[in-house]
């Protein structure tokens, strides 16, 4: 049988204890788990930017992967912690709208609020829930308790506004809505949408602050030193890339940025 994989995403950094000491609760529940860093580097606070990163994730990770997300500037408040079933995946996360990109992908089956305590560290600490709540409750999952054992079903899930691209008038208005350690500039448009805009076979025209972009390619090696260049991106959303150096400097430009494709 497979070990179970619980997978970790939060904006806790690597310099503290905080990230090691939840996969050290995790192994003293479930000695088994096989724990997966997404990622610790997530802006501080930003639910909106890792509701997105994990939408991005999870998809390519085996069904049975249980996410343990922790972004969480509501800690220590009234704001539940809740653990969703989506079908392949499940996810323990504070109810703050960070599951929102997921759940509009893949609507829950069911969704439960953490109230269970036998499921959770004896004590609580309202600075540091998880390692105290949500990294118990992933523990348990993986060691193969129901999720309807960790409480009372909710239906009221929190749920964010996520910033859409629009299609009006034969152009389409997005933004940017992430930039990586390379400075390459991700927006919120994707290839079917600009599919559906060049349907006609017509060429388009696409500009990021008000900037034309000369060129769209398949690949980075295509982008000739000093050029800015378009291009889709393995999540195949619209992207800004310069060869060897950060789009985003050359560009001038950061997260919500205007975005704009239109036929020519």
């Amino acid at each position: 049988m497979a070990k179970p994989i619980v997978a970790l995403l939060s904006d806790f950094g690597t310099r503290d204890h905080y990230t090691g000491v939840m996969k050290g609760v995790v192994l003293s529940i479930c000695p088994d788990a096989v724990l997966v860093d997404v990622s610790h580097d997530l802006p501080a606070h930003d639910i909106p930017f890792a509701s997105r990163e994990l939408a991005a994730t999870y998809k390519y990770f085996p069904a049975g992967t249980i996410f343990v997300v922790v972004v969480d500037p509501g800690v220590g408040s009234m704001r539940r912690g809740i653990a969703a079933d989506v079908g392949d995946w499940k996810f323990v996360a504070p109810d703050n709208g960070v599951l929102t990109s997921v759940f509009q992908e893949a609507p829950p089956k069911k969704v439960v609020e953490l109230t269970e305590r036998r499921y959770a560290r004896p004590t609580v600490s309202r600075t540091f829930e998880g390692r105290d709540r949500f990294a118990p409750a992933g523990a348990w999952l993986a060691k193969g308790i129901q999720l309807s054992a960790l409480g009372r079903p909710v239906a009221d899930y929190v749920q964010i506004p996520l910033a859409l691209p629009q299609m009006e008038a034969g152009e389409i208005h997005g933004e940017v809505i992430r930039i990586d350690r390379f400075g390459n500039v991700v927006s919120n448009i994707d290839r079917k949408l600009c599919e559906r805009l060049a349907s006609a076979g017509e060429p388009l025209v696409i500009t990021i602050a008000g900037q034309a972009v000369a060129r769209v390619v398949s690949t980075f090696s295509e982008i000739s030193v000093g050029e800015i260049c378009a291009l889709y991106g393995s999540t195949d959303h619209l992207e800004f890339a310069a060869h060897s150096s950060s789009a985003a400097t050359g560009l001038g430009v950061d997260v919500g940025t205007p975005v704009a494709v239109r036929k020519a």
